[in-house]
């Protein structure tokens, strides 16, 4: 086992990862921005060291100043979290050139899935279905004709180097194509310092499942179930939910294997997610794969018993899996709702500010994740997330019902938040049949009006004063 980790991510994810190290008896130094001095993993950690002003690019995503931060604490490990330099493959070279492990997989594994591109050829490469689509990223030398013979329309343009929406295009024809691939390229190179994009077919509607897979360094690879992540708004996540409703054993199944085929393929090693698109027929296909530990990781360890991130730091450290995949059971149902510090009625607008008032629900089943606290301020740096509300259930009705009450229960002061909105989507008939897609979040917006402002539910879930 490390001696010692560093962990340079901040927020809730910093928090997850140090109470897993504390759970293994091992000291862990918490990097934070100046921004971030006051929060709670800094608070909470055995030492924490400053590396930088608030721009991620000048922090946390400044590798030197990472890599220094680790070596200057003793530390000989480094765990980057989700985000940031999580799927660098840079870093990761780094740290071994440094003698540092990264807490994540090997930096060519993490070099070939980080391009979306090449990641779809080493899923056909493994017999894994994907999308019809561009085998490298677009150039300026584009046949406008033959991509269209190729990809057909709709088609839908995407980042090589990224994810989050950035970078994404939805094309219905050539004229389309012409003015919205500048776009996205521009857009990309914004965001992933990587202007590089492809093309795939568009799916109206799917759902988007993805598997999370667990592996160590001895050739053991196991799947612990899928995931069911269709409810998003602008290609971001905002409820998950394990395992996937309203879906066949069959696809279940098929869905594990492929996984497991292309982790096996690459000689995956630590936790990581494979991701697919599912149309209305269970016709599945291999859209990505993140090296790294998922936003949405509590509604699997609800379900199966396994601590993801404890075991993320084992394997790392070189210890064997101790269980096979016949150990993995998958009990009851979980659902995770993301608390972004966002107004949903106003085009999910940012909020931020002090936190003047906190209290987190709790009761049989309830998990919350947070780095909250009375007069806490949310700083306008970064992303909006503060917080999971994870709720289990025998069944997913109770995991439902369990949800609701979470939300009733919860106060934050002094800032918006996406709660309200959730307890919409727990009440709606489409939601609640477990029938889910990509497109039903905007299908909610649209015919959903806010409840009254003296609403008890949002009074509690969002009150601000």
């Amino acid at each position: 086992m490390f001696e010692k980790i560093l962990i340079a991510n901040r927020g809730e994810i910093a928090l997850r990862v140090l109470r897993a190290c504390h759970d293994l008896g091992v000291p862990a130094v918490v990097a934070y921005s100046d921004v971030d001095r006051d929060s709670l993993p800094v608070r909470l950690a055995d030492e924490a060291v400053c590396i930088g002003p608030a721009p991620a690019a000048k922090s946390y995503n400044h590798i030197p100043s990472v890599i220094s931060a680790a070596l200057a604490t003793g530390c000989d490990a480094i765990h980057p979290g989700y985000g940031f330099l999580a799927e660098n493959a840079y870093i990761a070279e780094i740290c071994r050139e440094c003698g540092l492990t990264f807490i994540g997989p090997e930096p060519g594994v993490i070099e070939l899935m980080a391009d979306k591109s090449t990641a779809r050829q080493t899923a056909r490469r493994a017999g894994v279905p994907v999308l019809p689509g561009t085998p490298d990223a677009l150039t300026g030398a584009l046949d406008i004709r033959q991509l269209a013979k190729d990809v057909g329309f709709p088609m839908i343009l995407k980042a090589v180097a990224g994810g989050g929406g950035r970078g994404m295009r939805i094309v219905n024809d050539e004229r389309d194509l012409l003015r919205l691939l500048p776009l996205a390229q521009a857009e990309a190179q914004s965001a992933f310092s990587n202007g590089g994009v492809y093309a795939e077919r568009y799916l109206e509607r799917p759902r988007h499942i993805e598997v999370q897979v667990l592996a160590d360094k001895h050739g053991k690879v196991l799947t612990l179930g899928e995931r069911d992540c269709s409810l998003q708004r602008r290609h971001q996540k905002l409820i998950e939910e394990a395992p996937a409703p309203a879906i066949s054993k069959k696809l279940r199944s098929a869905l594990e294997k492929s996984a497991a085929k292309i982790a096996k393929t690459i000689n995956y090693t630590g936790v990581g997610t494979f991701e697919f698109l599912v149309d209305q027929d269970e016709n599945s296909y291999f859209i990505e794969a993140n090296t790294r530990v998922q936003v949405e990781h509590p509604v699997t360890e609800a379900v199966t018993g396994i601590d993801i991130i404890v075991w993320q730091i084992r394997v790392a450290a070189g210890e064997p899996l101790p269980f096979s995949q016949g150990d993995v059971v998958v009990r009851g149902h979980a659902i995770e709702c993301r608390i972004n510090a966002e107004n949903a009625f106003q085009g999910f607008s940012p909020s931020t500010g002090v936190v003047s008032g906190f209290l987190g629900p709790g009761g049989p089943g309830i998990r919350i994740d947070t780095h909250l606290y009375p007069g806490y301020v949310v700083p306008p740096n970064y992303d909006s997330l503060i917080g999971k509300v994870i709720a289990w259930g025998n069944t997913r009705e109770e995991a439902i019902a369990r949800m609701r009450r979470a939300i009733s229960e919860t106060m934050i002061v002094g800032i918006e938040t996406t709660l309200p909105f959730y307890r919409m989507v727990l009440d709606d008939p489409t939601y609640r049949s477990g029938k889910l897609d990509t497109g039903l979040v905007n299908q909610m917006l649209e015919t959903m009006a806010p409840l009254p402002t003296g609403s008890v539910e949002p009074v509690l879930a969002n009150h601000n004063s």
